[in-house]
């Protein structure tokens, strides 16, 4: 089968051309878009290493989580960067307790959602219009974004997309006494 273009000597060699330019524009965009983003997130404190860096912003919270109406544990080291492959992050945890530590070199807005995002947190597997949060034992309208403040208290429910309430029911009849 002929394709076309690649009949006549003359159509292949420009056809061939124009590939050939096409993939050098296509190569170089790419490298371009790359290294412009690199530049670009320089510094967002969302996804660089701290290691290096002078952090005198400070800020400890605890977050708390309850799925499908269980206690889910946060674990300890995430984005702590302790072996040599990871860096640590700007939010990170050192225990199981939930504390989270957040550090930067100056005042950032960070939120609940920033630190559920770095920990590849399963978000869009829960139902977000029966979920909540709490900040200091108050509901919030903010949801994940309610903003971190030192010392705050946040409790996040959730309920997952497929979580089945009926079976959290007991459908036996009462016994009368």
């Amino acid at each position: 089968m002929k394709y076309p273009g690649m009949g006549d000597p003359y159509k292949r060699k420009k056809t061939i051309r124009f590939l050939a330019i096409s993939a050098i524009i296509a190569v170089s965009i790419g490298l371009g878009s790359t290294f412009l983003q690199a530049q670009l997130n320089q510094d967002n404190p969302l996804k660089v290493c701290i290691e290096n860096r002078e952090t005198p912003y400070k800020m400890k919270v605890t977050l708390e989580l309850i799925i499908d109406g269980l206690q889910t544990p946060i674990p300890a080291n995430i984005n702590a960067g302790l072996n040599d492959e990871e860096c640590k992050r700007t939010m990170y945890t050192l225990t199981d307790d939930g504390t989270i530590y957040v550090e930067w070199k100056e005042e950032f807005p960070f939120e609940v959602g920033h630190f559920l995002w770095m920990w590849d947190f399963p978000l869009r597997d829960m139902d977000q219009d029966k979920s909540t949060f709490y900040v200091n034992d108050k509901e919030s309208s903010l949801f994940i974004n309610i903003p971190l403040q030192d010392g705050y208290h946040y409790k996040g429910v959730f309920t997952t997309k497929d979580y089945d309430s009926s079976k959290d029911k007991d459908f036996l009849p009462e016994l009368e006494n």
